[in-house]
């Protein structure tokens, strides 16, 4: 990653309550052009409710926002879409009674000059993406294919590619490898480096840290509402991470706050729940 590298979205000081739960506390965070982040974290640690921030869904009790340098006001989840700010959560939404060509544009339907949806070239640049994003060459699966046909690694390209298409450049993915085999979520990694290799940015949330550090920049780590780590993939290997992970949830501190940073993987396993 360039260092120079011009920031895309920064988070600064977000705080976000449900009552008298607190769900994020003081998050700092900034998010690269051409960046793929790992958002790291245990159940309640506070991933789901910071990506509502970040996407315009839920508004920050304090703190800001910024896009491209301009702080945003009156954030919502329209805005965010404008400025190509694109959540693909675990669901898809994809409609699995319909065929590829139709889930790619359906609510951006391509017109012709009468206005009409020019169908015949929403199933021509289907098959363009299928090919140059999706990587579907055989003719086993086409833009005619039902997405319920489709395995759960394959749905999950065909809502990346079509979020590449309508020019995201921020693509936020809400545990995107959640009950998938292992061949299918290493077709949703390939997917994610294709993020990569489009120039954009991405966000992958995940509670499972050997599914992400092999295409990320980044890891940020999150625990009860506080970014604890944040990490680049190239200064700190898949050992020292989960190494780490683990002191966070034993200890709530990323280097176990000095109590605990000689016991070893099987005592902390032993004190997980």
């Amino acid at each position: 990653m360039d260092k120079r590298s011009k920031v895309l979205l920064k988070a600064v000081n977000i705080h976000k309550s449900f009552r008298h739960i607190q769900a994020l506390r003081g998050i700092n965070l900034e998010i690269k052009d051409n960046e793929i982040i790992g958002l790291v974290g245990d159940n309640g640690a506070g991933k789901s409710t910071l990506i509502k921030v970040l996407n315009g869904v839920h508004k920050p009790d304090r703190g800001e926002l910024y896009w491209q340098g301009k702080k945003l006001k009156d954030f919502s989840a329209s805005m965010a879409r404008d400025l190509g700010i694109i959540t693909v959560f675990q669901d898809r939404a994809l409609v699995e009674q319909h065929p590829v060509w139709r889930n790619i544009f359906m609510g951006r339907e391509l017109t012709n000059r009468w206005g009409l949806t020019n169908i015949k070239k929403e199933k021509e640049e289907t098959r363009r993406l299928m090919g140059e994003m999706m990587g579907f060459t055989s003719s086993a699966i086409l833009p005619v294919t039902i997405v319920g046909a489709m395995s759960g690694g394959e749905q999950q390209g065909v809502a990346i590619s079509r979020a590449l298409y309508f020019k995201a450049e921020l693509i936020i993915l809400d545990e995107p490898t959640t009950g998938l085999s292992l061949s299918e979520a290493q077709k949703v990694l390939i997917y994610v480096e294709e993020i990569k290799k489009k120039g954009k940015s991405c966000i992958f949330i995940t509670h499972n840290l050997f599914h992400v550090y092999p295409v990320s920049d980044r890891i940020v780590i999150l625990d009860r509402g506080k970014l604890v780590g944040d990490f680049r993939g190239d200064q700190i290997s898949l050992e020292q991470l989960d190494h780490k992970m683990r002191l966070v949830a034993v200890t709530g501190s990323i280097n176990g706050e000095g109590k605990t940073s000689d016991v070893s993987f099987k005592d902390l396993r032993s004190r997980m729940p």
